[in-house]
């Protein structure tokens, strides 16, 4: 584990979010005139007529019709209608990318390894994603690591993915490039795997656990839980991690890096924020007895703990803090382009019919909203330091369904309303 270095970040890849997600959420934000259930009615029609045609949902939220404030039964219609042409489109476009193995996004591809563990009547599957130890090694030394991990773990009921890495750099598993391809196959596992898509999870060994403790806090609004085995995060903090679950297994005699160590100081840290905020940061943190950097399959015992965890898409309370890798949007909040900066802090809230805001960082933020968070026939207040940035009502529009379906390829992240407000 070499010491923490600073890294210049890529443009997020273009075949993940098409459409930055905040150019289109202002054209939407706020209110105007009244749902007027006729025309509401309408515009679902439209809509249904126009996928129906050419089943393009992302040209239907440039149509007239997209701007039409839809009542609460049209949005939630609206939304599976989207979604199932959504998902249309990927059997189309990404079938072939399964059945190779490989998943590419510019320069980068990523191999992987998938087995399926499925339990017969239960449904839906979760998603373990599984990265694998090495790093900052030769090529076939990653390999080695690489199909060590795709025999490692077998959790029930689980489509269980091992992606090797794109690169054998000592960070192979928290570069830019790694958040978008882990999207992709997280999209690509919905839709031709039967995952649920809020039963995913995140899991790594070694440099892999490395990963973890990186990507966890930052993708946390993809993830159900997390599993940092054998590893070290480098300068990532744990303030994200506040709505999943986080296992971290280290053996007690792992002193390469100081290992057990940094564990040891992540538990405390841990503790002490899930004091502060009961309601948050569930975690687990085990230091093997008697264990060095291997631990012999104790750490197995984490993967059933991590399963008792499933997503919530909309949790009432939202800790984001951007890392050197950062990310437009983080559950139901999204930034503009120039608000994407390192180490930024934001805490959200909703209660009701007011959401909260907390930030000495941003200047500019988008709060999408939809009726799985509160009533939007009601007016809506916005508020920070005491003060209301925004009072009244909101609209549903399909235009803010499609810019979130193209902005995260998540259908459960999707949001037909939004407000943009100037914090002071």
């Amino acid at each position: 584990m070499p010491a923490t270095r600073r890294r210049s970040v890529p443009r997020i890849f273009r075949g993940i979010i098409p459409v930055f997600l905040f150019a289109v959420l202002p054209s939407m934000s706020a209110a105007g005139e009244a749902v007027v259930p006729a025309q509401s009615h309408k515009a679902l029609a439209d809509l249904t007529a126009a996928l129906g045609k050419k089943g393009d949902w992302a040209a239907a939220g440039e149509a007239a019709f997209a701007q039409v404030p839809l009542t609460k039964a049209d949005a939630a219609a609206a939304k599976a209608q989207l979604a199932k042409a959504w998902a249309a489109q990927l059997v189309r476009e990404r079938a072939q990318e399964l059945k190779d193995k490989v998943i590419r996004i510019g320069d980068k591809a990523m191999r992987f390894e998938m087995r399926s563990f499925a339990d017969k009547g239960k449904g839906k599957q979760d998603l373990f994603i599984s990265m694998h130890g090495g790093g900052g090694a030769p090529a076939a030394t990653n390999d080695q690591q690489w199909q060590n991990q795709v025999q490692l773990y077998q959790p029930r009921n689980t489509v269980y993915v091992a992606p090797r890495a794109p690169t054998d750099t000592w960070d192979l598993w928290h570069q830019a490039h790694i958040d978008g391809l882990f999207a992709r196959l997280i999209q690509d596992a919905v839709v031709l795997e039967n995952v649920d898509p809020n039963r995913v999870y995140l899991i790594g060994y070694s440099a892999g656990g490395d990963g973890a403790y990186q990507l966890g806090p930052r993708m946390a609004y993809r993830l159900a839980a997390v599993g940092a085995m054998a590893g070290h995060p480098n300068e990532t903090a744990p303030l994200g991690l506040r709505n999943i679950g986080f296992a971290l297994y280290t053996g007690e005699n792992d002193a390469a890096y100081k290992r057990n160590e940094v564990a040891k100081e992540w538990g405390q840290k841990l503790d002490a924020l899930a004091a502060a905020d009961p309601k948050g940061y569930p975690h687990k943190v085990v230091l093997a007895p008697g264990c060095g950097h291997w631990m012999d399959g104790k750490e197995r015992e984490a993967i059933p703990w991590m399963q008792t965890f499933t997503r919530n898409p909309v949790p009432t309370r939202v800790v984001w803090v951007q890392d050197d890798v950062t990310h437009d949007s983080f559950y139901w909040l999204a930034v503009p382009a120039e608000e994407k900066r390192e180490r930024t802090r934001i805490v959200a809230g909703y209660a009701k019919q007011v959401v909260t805001l907390e930030s000495d960082d941003l200047k500019q933020v988008t709060v999408m909203l939809d009726d799985r968070m509160m009533d939007l026939d009601k007016p809506v207040t916005v508020r920070a330091g005491g003060a209301a940035l925004f009072e009244g009502p909101v609209q549903r529009t399909l235009a803010g369904l499609v810019a979130c379906l193209q902005s995260t390829g998540d259908p459960e992240l999707a949001f037909p309303a939004a407000v943009t407000v100037s914090l002071k």
